[in-house]
């Protein structure tokens, strides 16, 4: 912009500076020749009652001389003789002395006037006055060179206040732009001083209602997250006082286990949640030692499984033998795997076949989810959030869940038909340490 600005100042103001300095310079060069031979007239109009009183030579000398040098003025006398050194083209004082007619005309080196002087028994004298060329042009470069360095220093000064107004205004939209890729990243308490033209100054004060309002909304959220969690210890502490008079019941420890793990769920969350917002804290993917996933999703298929033989569902493994190391949380590392699998437990008929594979590739760890399930009728829209992969009144949060937590782990997540006929869910995970 401030390139464009300059480059803008500098065509105008040149324009607008030729079209002035073009006929001014004309103008003067045409005063400078005016002045000069008007004053050549004048000397050559001087020696005309001179000649209607005496045509002598001697006399004529001494009024040449009086008036003017002699190589400036001349006189052709009637008989034909010149007082002074005549520069006039022959031409043109035939026509002077036939035709007697005053006559100026332009000569290799300068300018001449012709004044005929009529005498007494039709003789014709002619006055010759003689401009150099140099006394034409007299002062005319001088001239010219100094509106030239006043079209300079407008131009030049021109430029440079479009340069300052310029630079203050990238300075502001940079200031802008800083600002915004700060909030992107986390930064939420980055703000602006507005700057600059009003525009980007209102530009800078929506960008801080904004910035504030976004803090407001976070907060919002975060209480919202943190109170529904709070509501849920109710019906837990009521489940767990269930399972402790279940006594030894069937099932009765695994309820008890499941009970407990929920609550440290909710604790996390609520802990989350109440933690004021910081900016720039490092997201999921980016701290922490590496989780072996195989190790992980091992450990959720155990837990899944129970719920898996109860509802006759054929279930498939196939975890790579060799390490599979991500630089992930484990906690959200299984809270992945229960999404994957829990979409197929949500959206699948009982005694619907699933399977879950972990590989390794050159740079990333894949887990892969499949069902013998009705599928995914618009994959693009499952990836939203707020949408459910089906119609069993799901929030739409587990693929998004999923989804962020690829894009965390420098992976990312896909939804294709898989061999079994139903979903296939393909989540990547970026490799922790060297790759080999």
């Amino acid at each position: 912009m401030r390139r464009a600005l300059v480059g803008i100042a500098l065509a105008v103001t040149s324009m607008v500076a030729l079209s002035f300095l073009i006929p001014l310079a004309l103008l003067v060069r045409e005063q400078a020749r005016d002045r000069v031979t008007t004053a050549a007239e004048q000397r050559a109009a001087a020696l005309s009652p001179v000649l209607a009183l005496t045509t002598e030579r001697s006399d004529v000398q001494q009024a040449v001389a009086e008036i003017g040098s002699r190589d400036q003025l001349a006189v052709r006398l009637p008989d034909g003789s010149f007082v002074g050194t005549s520069k006039a083209p022959p031409q043109a004082l035939e026509r002077a002395v036939g035709k007697r007619e005053t006559l100026s005309a332009d000569t290799g080196d300068g300018w001449v006037h012709l004044q005929p002087v009529v005498l007494p028994e039709d003789r014709v004298a002619v006055v010759e006055a003689y401009v150099p060329g140099a006394d034409l042009t007299r002062g005319v470069w001088a001239s010219w060179g100094v509106m030239s360095l006043l079209a300079l220093g407008l131009v030049g000064g021109s430029v440079l206040v479009a340069d300052r107004l310029g630079a203050r205004v990238v300075r502001s939209s940079r200031s802008l732009k800083s600002a915004s890729l700060a909030l992107g990243s986390g930064d939420l308490d980055v703000r602006v001083e507005p700057d600059g033209p009003p525009e980007l100054q209102e530009a800078g004060q929506a960008f801080n209602t904004m910035a504030d309002r976004v803090v407001e909304l976070l907060a919002v959220e975060r209480e919202m997250v943190a109170d529904l969690s709070h509501r849920l210890r109710t019906p837990l502490t009521a489940l767990s006082l269930e399972a402790d008079l279940m006594g030894q019941a069937p099932g009765a420890r695994r309820i008890g286990v499941a009970v407990a793990r929920l609550e440290r769920e909710l604790d996390s969350i609520i802990t989350a949640a109440r933690t004021p917002l910081a900016a720039g804290q490092p997201g999921p993917g980016t701290a922490g030692r590496p989780v072996e996933l195989g190790d992980v999703v091992a450990l959720r298929l155990d837990f899944w499984s129970v719920l898996a033989a109860q509802q006759d569902r054929p279930c498939e493994r196939s975890l790579s033998p060799r390490a599979t190391p991500v630089r992930f949380p484990e906690d959200d590392l299984s809270a992945v795997v229960d999404a994957l699998i829990g979409n197929v437990f949500r959206h699948t008929p009982q005694g619907t076949a699933f399977s879950v594979r972990v590989e390794r590739t050159r740079s990333h760890a894949v887990l892969t989810v499949d069902d013998a399930g009705p599928g995914v009728a618009d994959p693009e829209a499952a990836l939203t959030r707020g949408v459910s992969t089906g119609g069993s009144g799901g929030t739409g949060l587990g693929l998004d869940i999923v989804a962020r937590a690829a894009r965390a782990a420098d992976g990312d997540l896909g939804i294709s038909r898989g061999p079994l006929g139903g979903a296939r869910v393909r989540v990547s995970f970026s490799l922790a340490g060297p790759v080999v």
